[in-house]
């Protein structure tokens, strides 16, 4: 059975203040993890104090602050006080989802996106991601453990990369570059299967289940667009209007991802025009269906009104009826009913309406198309 994906946003309650944090009771506790490198070494660490992750940013270093999971507001608050987040910002981080944006503060550029990847055929899972870009520093947020980032970190631990010979701002385009690019897969998975919908429905052989998939396509597209149509928006953003975050070196690898960002929405919006189509299609055929046994059971009543019409004539318990008596009226009028059925059927056929004239007709008309 087909489920919709309905927009559900954490929300403090109405009248609340700004900066209210609303961590939902089953979010896992965060893991923190941290690489800090630069051209000539690479550090990892697993971090349960965030008290120690101010004294991991290093003049020299680019330090990349993984954030795995929001179930603990405390903790929450207490990196946000350490990287001087503004409680706006860090209230878009945990109470998702928002929508894909770019901002600038006085010490920080927040990029927030959503995240897709494919856990099974039919099941795709989408979250919520934010990286501060900084002075020397990537933090990052995530709603829950595992994503799409382990090629960077393999990256990362490469010393012939581009990613080990630039700043934060680099590491910050390949982090967002990487998420971006892990659409690719998932509207591959979707292309492949609208392929074969599509040619399930054009062999005219639909079934319901056929529409269920249909829809539930339809509304995995509904939920990527959302995602990816305002990413488009924040990352056009972001190159238009000056920011000191990021270099001009780096501007000019954003543009990449911005098109590939505009690509993916092209594949989006066409598989929509598709997915409408084949709706369409499905539809157009199971009224043809309909049609069809009308025409069937249309055809068998217009041939039994006759018949009908005879033996009611002939059911009348009147003494003075033409043959009534005779020895042959029965047979004469089963004769007659014969006959009106043959002549029906016969008119039926010159019309194209039954047999193979009809669809020979049929076959006609769409090489004419």
């Amino acid at each position: 059975m087909m489920t919709l994906s309905i927009f559900r946003k954490r929300h403090p309650p109405v009248g609340s203040a700004p900066g209210t944090l609303v961590v939902p009771e089953d979010a896992p506790p965060p893991r923190i993890h941290v690489i800090v490198f630069n051209r000539e070494e690479v550090r990892e660490l697993n971090v349960t104090d965030p008290d120690q992750l101010p004294g991991l940013v290093e003049a020299d270093h680019v330090t990349w602050i993984d954030v795995q999971g929001l179930g603990n507001e405390a903790l929450l608050r207490r990196i946000g006080e350490h990287f001087k987040i503004h409680p706006l910002a860090l209230e878009d981080v945990v109470n998702t989802p928002q929508r894909p944006k770019a901002e600038e503060y006085d010490d920080h550029l927040l990029l927030i996106t959503r995240m897709v990847r494919m856990l099974s055929a039919f099941d795709i899972q989408r979250e919520q991601v934010a990286f501060f870009v900084g002075t020397g520093y990537v933090l990052s947020f995530q709603e829950t453990y595992g994503d799409v980032l382990d090629a960077v970190r393999h990256r990362i631990r490469d010393a012939r990369t581009p990613v080990r010979q630039h700043g934060s701002d680099f590491l910050g385009y390949t982090l967002l570059d990487t998420v971006i690019d892990a659409y690719y897969p998932v509207m591959e998975a979707l292309s492949e299967r609208l392929e074969r919908l599509e040619d399930r429905v054009l062999t005219g052989s639909p079934t319901r289940t056929t529409l269920d998939r249909l829809n539930r396509v339809k509304n995995d597209l509904i939920v990527l667009r959302r995602a990816l149509w305002p990413q488009l928006e924040a990352l056009n953003r972001v190159l238009r209007d000056p920011n000191r975050f990021l270099t001009e070196e780096v501007r000019v690898y954003l543009r990449d991802t911005t098109d590939h960002c505009a690509q993916l929405v092209d594949v989006l919006d066409s598989n929509r025009e598709l997915i409408n189509g084949l709706l369409n299609t499905y539809l157009s055929i199971v009224s043809n269906r309909t049609n069809e046994v009308m025409k069937v059971l249309t055809i068998m009543a217009s041939i039994f009104i006759p018949l009908t019409f005879v033996a009611g004539i002939y059911g009348m318990n009147f003494d003075y009826m033409p043959e009534l008596h005779s020895r042959w009226g029965y047979p004469a009028a089963l004769l007659m009913m014969l006959l009106a059925s043959a002549v029906l059927l016969f008119y039926f056929w010159r019309r194209g309406w039954i047999g193979e004239r009809g669809r020979r007709d049929e076959e006609e008309e769409e090489e004419d198309r």
